[in-house]
This record gives structure tokens, C-alpha cells and sequence, in this order.
């Protein structure tokens, strides 16, 4: 049975590099510091709640600078090791904005405010888009050569636009500032929006690069 989540207003943070983290996915995370094993020792004796956030590039001043939103997730599965480390499974539940970064002793507690999305079209015109950029998707993988995504097939099966651009954003998104930039993004159509733009980007660059390499293999392309 699921419980109701409520968002509490203080949290304890991870706040890591090349990470950004997403309502509805799914996150392997390895806690092998002193600091997040106390945080998960709490968390886990509570609600089993924390938040992940990005390490922002722009405050090299301060010391591991969050980026102002982040995504909230729970504790849906956990394993302690032999040597104190554990492996859990961490599963996004909400977008938050920081507020306030409380105390870092012994480990981070931020001070937030829960996000919710908007439509920013009408559902017919939102799952128009959803169906586009599942399809550009799908042509980038083919072209990429990559046909074995299991994700990729699960994905299909998920009508919710929202739902469905932010998974494939978590998964897909190879630009890390755009990935960013997607989680901050509140208007759903705007995100499938950009995301769809990066996709077409991201196709018609494999496509040239393919003209240009012609029948040769990858380490002969300077041949054509």
C-alpha cells in the first residue's frame, strides 16, 4: 500500500557534480562518506526522504553549491555492506527549490518549497509533443545504433507527458546544462519543448557526421 507523502520543510541533501536528479526516476547511489551515512542512518529512521541536487558551476566561492532547484526523492530500497557502505535505490517524488541551506554539520539540511508543474498547452496539443519527441528519440537510438534500450520500450508506454519527458530527460539528456535547465523548467510543454529541439539538434549531427564518414569505420574517417 502506498502512503501519502508529505514534503516536509527542512530535508537533508547530497549535493553532487554532473548529477541532476528527476521526479519519477529511479537512482542507484552508492553512501560510502561519514556525512551521508549519517544522513541515511536518520533518513531511514524517519521518513526516508532527502534531496539530491546539482553542483552549480556558477559559485566556485562556495563551498559544494547546490543549484537553486533540485528533486526531492525517497528510500525505496536499501543495503548495508559489510564494510558500513550501503547501495539503495533512491526514487524522485518532486521538484523543491532551496531555499536556504540550514546547517552542513553533520550533514547538509536545506530549507525548501515543493514545485509543481504546469500544462502550459492543452492535453491534445501536449500529447501531440509527447508522441514527437518519443519518436525523435527513437530516430536518434536508430541512427546511434543503440536498438536494445529496455527503457527506451518502457518509455513508450508512458502516456503522461510529464512523466514521460522527465524520465526520458533523466535517461537521455546528454547535455548537462540543458539537463539543468529541463529540471527548472516548470511549463510542461516548454520542456518537451527544448528537449525536442536538442534531440533534432542531436540527430542531423549524427546524420552529417555519417555523410561525412561514408562507408569507413570510426578509426579510418580521416580517409574520406
Amino acid at each position: 500500500m502506498e502512503m501519502e507523502i508529505v514534503v516536509p520543510d527542512e530535508i537533508p541533501v547530497m549535493t553532487l557534480p554532473g548529477v541532476t536528479f528527476f521526479p519519477q526516476a529511479l537512482m542507484p547511489l552508492h553512501i560510502f562518506e561519514p556525512r551521508y551515512r549519517a544522513m541515511l542512518r536518520d533518513v531511514l529512521a524517519t521518513n526516508r526522504l532527502f534531496a539530491v541536487a546539482g553542483l552549480d558551476p556558477r559559485k566556485p566561492n562556495v563551498f559544494e553549491p547546490p543549484h537553486r532547484i533540485a528533486s526531492m526523492g525517497i528510500v525505496r530500497a536499501c543495503q548495508e555492506n559489510k564494510d558500513g557502505t550501503s547501495n539503495l535505490l533512491l526514487q524522485g517524488l518532486a521538484r523543491v527549490e532551496i531555499k536556504a541551506i540550514v546547517r552542513d554539520d553533520p550533514y547538509r539540511i536545506i530549507r525548501i518549497h515543493a514545485l509543481a508543474s504546469k500544462p502550459g498547452a492543452d492535453e491534445e496539443e501536449n500529447v501531440k509533443l509527447r508522441t514527437r519527441l518519443s519518436r525523435l528519440l527513437s530516430t536518434r537510438q536508430r541512427l546511434s545504433g543503440d536498438t536494445s534500450n529496455e527503457l527506451s520500450r518502457f518509455l513508450k508506454n508512458v502516456a503522461d507527458p510529464e512523466i514521460f519527458v522527465d524520465l526520458a530527460a533523466f535517461s537521455f539528456c546528454e547535455n548537462p546544462r540543458l539537463k539543468q535547465k529541463l529540471l527548472e523548467t516548470l511549463d510542461v510543454h516548454k520542456r518537451m519543448e527544448l528537449f525536442s529541439a536538442d534531440v533534432r539538434s542531436n540527430i542531423e549531427t549524427i546524420k552529417l557526421r555519417q555523410k561525412l564518414q561514408g562507408s569507413l569505420p570510426d578509426d579510418n574517417i580521416a580517409g574520406n
